[in-house]
């Protein structure tokens, strides 16, 4: 599977469960259905429907105390986006299009940030990687 593919159906399942708890929850079920509709346009109405189901039951996992169904909810939600974007590769556009739309929305929680890297190198190369800020002085 293309890496970049499952880096942006980790990105998109993660974002879209982190939003489903607050005030952009709307825009970001309007987005993945516009997605769908023009992708998939016969599963569009389902997918809306998965997404309140999803949207429910963390928010009742959450009144119950149960951290474990977030986590599950994001896996479920990242799986069906890589799904989404093996049969239909031509979406990932759109799909970034709308997570760049979504991403001032998201609960600012830098501890809860994660950056992922990937590297390869052969020969004599060098791969220099940083989550932040990087200052290499090379003499």
């Amino acid at each position: 599977m293309d890496p970049e593919i499952a880096a942006l159906a980790g990105t998109a399942g993660t974002t879209v469960v982190t939003l489903m708890v607050t005030n952009a929850w709307e825009s970001t079920r309007d987005g993945m259905v516009a997605l769908w509709r023009r992708f998939q346009p016969a599963r569009a109405e389902s997918v809306g429907e998965e997404l309140e189901a999803g949207r429910a039951e963390l928010l009742l996992a959450r009144e119950a105390g149960d951290t474990e169904a977030e986590t599950e909810l994001t896996a479920e939600w990242q799986g069906r986006v890589r799904r989404f974007l093996l049969a239909q590769p031509e979406a990932a556009d759109e799909l970034r299009r709308i997570l760049d739309e979504l991403n001032p929305s998201l609960p600012e929680e830098p501890e809860a940030r994660q950056v992922r890297l990937q590297a390869r190198a052969s020969g004599r190369a060098r791969v220099y990687q940083a989550g932040r800020d990087q200052h290499i002085t090379e003499r």
